[in-house]
């Protein structure tokens, strides 16, 4: 299901020039509404429902109602997110369940910014806008020139 925002619990990211679910959408469908400053979805119908608005958002006002066969009616998940883990709460429709929680961390020994995104894997260049894809040429096996192919017969 899409993502919607909550406009109660909005504060458009205090009036900067982006909100931050508009810096993390991938589709680029969340928008301020200037006069209101508050966020919302331009095109519901284009969501990839990827949980990043509802995870970065500072206020919790974004949510993505879940499917009936993951959430069924009544139920819910949330997520928070804090710079060193996100927090999902499951919300049951028999609301005399307590609330279950899982806590997961975003962060593996690295701090935020210092992540390097080809780790190990060279790119055979270092220019990132180089045409070059991950680990050629070295992966491409051209240094051992033509490789003569068996050809296999069908019946």
């Amino acid at each position: 299901m899409p993502s919607f925002v909550i406009p109660t619990k909005c504060d458009g990211c205090k009036a900067l020039d982006k909100t931050a679910c508009q810096h993390i959408c991938p589709n680029d469908l969340m928008v301020l509404n200037k006069e209101t400053m508050k966020a919302y979805n331009r095109d519901p119908s284009m969501c990839w429902e990827c949980y990043n608005c509802v995870k970065i958002c500072p206020t919790q006002a974004v949510e993505v109602r879940g499917y009936a066969d993951f959430v069924p009616l009544g139920a819910s998940v949330t997520a928070m997110r804090s710079t060193e883990d996100i927090m999902w709460t499951v919300q049951f429709r028999n609301k005399e369940i307590k609330p279950k929680r899982f806590k997961f961390p975003i962060r593996r020994g690295v701090q935020e910014g210092k992540a390097q995104p080809f780790g190990h894997y060279p790119t055979g260049d270092d220019d990132l806008k180089s045409p070059t894809l991950m680990c050629e040429p070295a992966g491409l096996n051209t240094e051992r020139g033509r490789v003569k192919l068996d050809r296999v017969s069908t019946l």
